[in-house]
């Protein structure tokens, strides 16, 4: 039904204007309903367009141009109502009349409005610089300390030594906490994209915005929000760990793609990029060999261990090794995927293992209600084991 749809809330939800709650809603919804999504991106593409468009000053004769058609117009209609007055009352002239200045302010009327909703759209899209607190010790942007309060522009670093931490407002869509000994640089900042780099360190982020809104760039793959709270560390040589607390986030590079959702985590490393998401709560030996797996050539031994000691559960990592091994083993993970959860209808073997796209997404569609459940926090134990 029409009213189980978000239509109406598509442009504030756009806008970073609902509540936490409802911006939740929202996104959920998006991701199941496809008229929905269709609407969303129009209004995205209009955001978009209307950010393309060139800004130019208004002449200085403009609001002097407009007094003075409103004086010759009100110039021309005494002189009609004084021959209106010499001739019989006729009652069609009047009308015309009333009618043409009606039309005249309803143009003027539209005149101001849309120039203060250009001129809204061209404050936002141009915001060059966001909020900075100062939440202990004496972090630094550009090398000058702050006090309380800062700001922080586009292209400039806030940094935090071992004992200071300090807080970013995004925009007007959420916050993003910097602990101690981070290295952090404002990128981009625009209606349809913010964009943080992570050279070091650690950051929470909480969004409440539409999703791919904000961005973070770390030295091996970039996380893409999709509506969520998250954790996101960077040790000094380039390696991530991000854990999910809330929603959804993507980790990507140009060859790789893992979509992590809450309670889940994913490692990165220089040249490889995104590993498989794993679910925080799943056996060691399951993370000890998918780390293998990914990170340390474990090849066939590791392999073996992942399958032997998934769970239900961590079908969440399986779909995601299907396109992340050879074909020779992609039928093994494909047989221990389809016994924990056996594809839905039209998705085929066949179809699976030649990785085709609507397939896969269909199948992962089917999982994601079992992927939907808090877990209890164990990144940071992964985290010490995996790089130590």
């Amino acid at each position: 039904m029409f009213g189980q749809h978000v239509t109406q809330e598509l442009s504030a939800y756009a806008h970073g204007e609902l509540s936490a709650g409802a911006s939740a809603r929202v996104a959920g919804h998006l991701r199941g309903c496809r008229r929905c999504r269709a609407g969303f991106a129009e209004i995205k593409f209009g955001i978009r367009l209307a950010e393309s468009l060139p800004t130019r000053d208004a002449p200085a004769s403009l609001w002097d141009n407009i007094e003075a058609a409103l004086s010759k117009e009100s110039a021309q209609s005494e002189q009609r109502h004084a021959a209106r007055d010499a001739r019989p009352s006729r009652r069609a002239p009047l009308a015309f009349t009333f009618g043409k200045q009606r039309a005249l302010a309803f143009s003027l009327a539209l005149l101001v409005v849309f120039g203060g909703g250009a001129w809204w759209l061209y404050m936002r899209a141009t915001r060059t610089s966001w909020d900075v607190s100062r939440l202990a010790g004496a972090p630094t942007i550009s090398s000058s300390r702050i006090t309380d309060t800062g700001r922080l522009a586009v292209g400039e670093w806030l940094e935090t030594d071992a004992t200071s931490r300090a807080q970013l407002k995004v925009a007007d869509i959420g916050q993003v906490e910097i602990e101690p000994e981070t290295r952090i640089r404002l990128v981009e900042t625009r209606l349809t994209e913010h964009r943080l780099e992570l050279a070091r360190g650690t950051l929470h982020a909480r969004i409440y915005a539409p999703p791919r809104l904000f961005f973070v760039e770390t030295p091996s793959a970039v996380a893409a929000d999709l509506g969520c709270a998250y954790t996101l560390e960077v040790d000094d040589r380039g390696r991530s760990l991000l854990h999910v607390t809330s929603g959804w986030v993507a980790l990507e590079t140009r060859e790789r793609e893992s979509f992590v959702p809450a309670g889940a985590a994913c490692a990165t490393q220089k040249g490889t990029g995104p590993g498989t998401p794993f679910f925080e709560d799943a056996p060691e030996a399951f993370l000890d060999a998918l780390a293998k797996f990914d990170f340390a050539n474990g090849g066939t031994d590791a392999l073996d261990a992942v399958l032997r000691e998934a769970r239900p559960r961590d079908t969440l990592s399986l779909w995601h090794l299907l396109a992340r091994v050879g074909t020779d083993e992609r039928a093994r993970v494909y047989e221990r995927l389809a016994a924990h959860a056996p594809p839905p209808a039209g998705v085929t073997r066949d179809g699976a293992l030649a990785l085709d796209a609507p397939m896969l997404k269909r199948w992962k569609d089917a999982l994601e209600p079992t992927w939907q459940q808090e877990s209890v926090p164990a990144a940071r134990k992964l985290w010490r084991s995996l790089w130590k």
